[in-house]
């Protein structure tokens, strides 16, 4: 059997680290990644371990989390340090040591195995394709990088547009709209497809299944999204839909993932009763859009207000967002 070895901080993985560990892969029959991180990293490690784990999940993935020598100059004892490291993870015999870099060759001198450098970084042949990636310039640019970038890494950069209001303000139109002007995916409303298919005389447990649905749609297409996603409500509008129905908001709507950004929508848009409305006499919708701003004050939530004809909506909710990516990621 050949064992081999990948050492890393992965902060965060890119298509150069996958392509190094799928050709490593290859060439062995077990294979020991090791995540090295330090406490004040911007990504914590057991997050990068998490990340590898479902990256690779025939691998075999280590952590090492403690604080450590990053190079010899910082500690004479540099290297007997990183012998036991390597050793607590991989305590098998080493036959292969891959890396991308050509410091792996002494690596693999002190802890044993052939360097096997896989990335022509090492010849400084590659350094625009994906063997001249580098972890920090993703972290200055997420964005800049995005095609490079694993699911699970896109998940974590990805920034959440939610649109929030009463019925009939147009939330639908304005979010399909988004969605093609930033090139990227839309959430659709579970709710309605629940009502339209159930009725809406909701109790708890229906509330509880729209948002909780809602929530899991929302974090499944995550990693799917052009940087931004579009989600036409969450589970904060369900909670308001909850007061409203019920007299009170389960706390299992509230403590989810929250958008980044909240657009709300005001009441200033036509009405139009398509058949699922439920409160539409107009002191019933004012008080349901007292609620649901009061939704997002309670939470804390980042949010925007958004009036206007049509295309004033969509101005206004683009340069929102705009501001907000800019704030965000330069």
């Amino acid at each position: 059997m050949k064992r081999g070895f990948v050492l890393g901080k992965f902060l965060p993985p890119h298509a150069g680290h996958i392509s190094l560990i799928e050709a490593g892969r290859r060439l062995v029959d077990e294979l020991t990644i090791l995540v090295c991180s330090l406490p004040d990293d911007m990504i914590p490690g057991e997050v990068r371990v998490k990340w590898m784990e479902t990256l690779f999940p025939d691998c075999r993935v280590r952590w090492h989390g403690a604080p450590a020598p990053q190079t010899p100059e910082e500690n004479p004892h540099f290297w007997p340090i990183w012998r036991r490291i390597v050793t607590r993870a991989h305590p098998e015999p080493i036959d292969y040591l891959f890396a991308g870099e050509s410091d792996g060759n002494e690596l693999a001198r002190q802890v044993g195995g052939l360097f096997v450098p896989l990335g022509a970084r090492i010849l400084q042949t590659d350094q625009a394709a994906i063997g001249g990636l580098t972890a920090t310039a993703i972290r200055e640019q997420p964005w800049r990088y995005w095609d490079f970038l694993p699911a699970p890494v896109r998940d974590h950069y990805a920034v959440t547009i939610c649109l929030h209001g009463v019925e009939s303000v147009g939330k639908s139109m304005l979010a399909e709209r988004l969605a093609a002007h930033y090139s990227t995916v839309l959430v659709p409303e579970y709710g309605r497809i629940h009502c339209e298919t159930y009725g809406t005389d909701c109790r708890e447990q229906d509330l509880l299944l729209i948002g909780q649905s809602q929530q899991a749609m929302i974090e499944a297409a995550r990693p799917w999204c052009n940087r931004l996603l579009i989600a036409d409500t969450d589970a904060l509008m369900t909670a308001a839909w909850s007061q409203m129905m019920i007299g009170y908001a389960p706390d299992q709507l509230i403590c989810h993932r929250q958008a980044d950004l909240y657009l709300i929508l005001g009441t200033d848009a036509p009405f139009i009763d398509d058949g699922t409305r439920v409160y539409g006499e107009p002191g019933e919708r004012a008080r349901f859009d007292r609620v649901a701003r009061e939704v997002l004050t309670i939470a804390r939530a980042n949010k925007v207000e958004i009036w206007g004809n049509w295309d004033e909506r969509f101005d206004a909710a683009c340069r929102a967002i705009d501001d907000l990516c800019r704030a965000r990621l330069g």
